[in-house]
């Protein structure tokens, strides 16, 4: 008889009640709608980092369990920002023109709501045109499909190229930053369709919802993120699980026996880097809006770096391992570079944390890589260890 998800894997039930709780209490204490206690601008905090643990099981999946190091998982997670923050950018805008153009004698017509929709967007890179990727930018179920779709294929279609190929190890982990970089590079031209360095702005003001207040709306995407994440988590521990996870942790430590074996390796990597692209990207379509703003500096190989720091301080092979480490940079990071850390003065010389940060960082990943290979997750296997016995 086939054991259920919570018998094979117990640490679900333990990571889904923590977060229920978590979500409670935050929406509890908020100012939206509950006592006030934690102001706006937290709740948004938690709500992105929620989106960064989201993308750490993705990153988790592909590289703890199936052994992928891919350096380019922080694309799709811009992208699917992009293909978001063009409806928010659009539709906002769309109700300024049309605001603006109220008073005047005749009522507008389409022609010239959308030239002036092309004026506001695109002005600021000398144009006025609509290009031909925000076709569909004002349906919100086509930007949402999209979402998913964009990120998706680009994954499938790389993935197929490289894994046809055979190219593993550092080889593919370099193919997969080198995609990240044309990327940004592409956006940052400003005939790219997307603004250029300006990326998209403005997309914490949610259409038709101008007269909700930012610390309602906050919430909303908090528990919208709570909601992702718990999912994702679900979904990520059924997959590793079962069958298909034994398959690819194999692949991890010995492909080329499990190749002799008969199985498709290809196909299963194919599988888990496209599955691992789309979840990224959902991620990012939930935290770009609680960000307000996207740019190609977003999609830079350093952010998809940083991402594997995350997994690999928390614990790869460890789904809660993944969450653990980004939310504890995430916090960390929003913490030193925010302001809140005190500067420390040394006579000589005042070390301010908003340019140390990234380098407590880098000694942090040095000393969990030297001294807990497993992360922060492997101190509490330990422990579950220790209390088992």
């Amino acid at each position: 008889m086939q054991r259920s998800l919570f018998a094979r894997q117990p640490s679900v039930l333990v990571f889904i009640s923590l977060l229920a709780v978590f979500t409670i209490v935050i929406t509890v204490l908020s100012e939206g709608f509950g006592l006030g206690l934690v102001s706006t601008s937290f709740v948004k905090i938690l709500g992105k980092t929620l989106c960064l643990c989201l993308i750490a099981i993705a990153m988790d999946l592909v590289w703890g369990y199936c052994g992928i190091l891919s350096l380019g998982h922080f694309a799709f997670f811009g992208l699917g920002g992009y293909m978001i923050g063009m409806w928010l950018m659009y539709e906002r805008t769309k109700d300024i023109v049309i605001a603006s153009l109220a008073g005047a004698e005749l009522p507008p017509t389409a022609e010239e709501i959308r030239e002036g929709i092309g004026t506001q967007i695109f002005g600021v890179v000398g144009g006025s045109e609509i290009p031909v990727v925000w076709y569909f930018a004002d349906s919100l179920f086509a930007q949402l499909v999209l979402v998913v779709l964009v990120p998706g294929l680009l994954a499938l279609v790389f993935g197929w190229l490289a894994f046809r190929s055979r190219v593993t190890g550092v080889y593919l982990s370099i193919l997969t930053q080198a995609m990240t970089l044309a990327l940004s590079l592409y956006l940052f031209q400003n005939d790219s369709g997307l603004r250029g360095n300006n990326g998209l702005s403005g997309l914490q003001n949610i259409p038709g919802l101008t007269d909700v207040p930012q610390s309602v709306i906050s919430v909303w995407f908090f528990l919208a993120s709570a909601l992702a994440l718990g999912l994702g988590y679900l979904l990520a521990a059924w997959v590793v699980s079962g069958k298909f996870g034994n398959v690819i942790r194999a692949i991890r430590d010995d492909e080329t026996r499990i190749r002799f074996m008969g199985y498709p390796v290809e196909a299963y990597k194919l599988v888990v880097f496209t599955l691992t692209a789309v979840i990224a990207a959902i991620a990012g379509a939930l935290y770009y809006p609680q960000a307000g703003i996207i740019n190609p500096a977003e999609i830079a190989p350093i952010a998809s770096i940083y991402l594997a720091v995350w997994v690999a301080i928390g614990g790869r092979g460890r789904l809660y391992g993944a969450v653990i480490g980004a939310a504890t940079v995430s916090l960390l990071s929003s913490w030193f570079t925010g302001g809140q850390a005190p500067s420390i003065p040394l006579g000589f010389y005042t070390i301010n944390w908003v340019d140390w940060w990234q380098v407590l960082l880098g000694l942090g990943f040095v000393l969990v890589t030297l001294f807990m290979p497993k992360g922060i997750g492997g101190l509490f296997d330990r422990l579950v260890r220790k209390d088992a016995a």
